[in-house]
């Protein structure tokens, strides 16, 4: 996943902003981090103020449930 599509699907998310959509935009970081690494994570929770919306601090990683 481009860290463009993650950042319009964690926009569309953003305006639902249930606990659900909290999990999946956490499921969306889990792919850009593996793809993309930290500082592509970061640069998404910073320009979308996920720290806001759903509690996401820069520096955190974030891991599958699945491993």
């Amino acid at each position: 996943m481009t860290p463009q599509r993650a950042q319009q699907l964690l926009e569309e998310h953003i305006t639902m902003g249930s606990g659900y959509n909290r999990n999946a935009a956490k499921l969306i970081l889990v792919e850009v981090q593996k793809e993309h690494g930290q500082q592509a994570v970061d640069q998404l929770i910073m320009r979308l103020d996920l720290e806001t919306h759903f509690g996401f601090q820069l520096g955190t990683e974030f891991k599958s449930p699945w491993g």
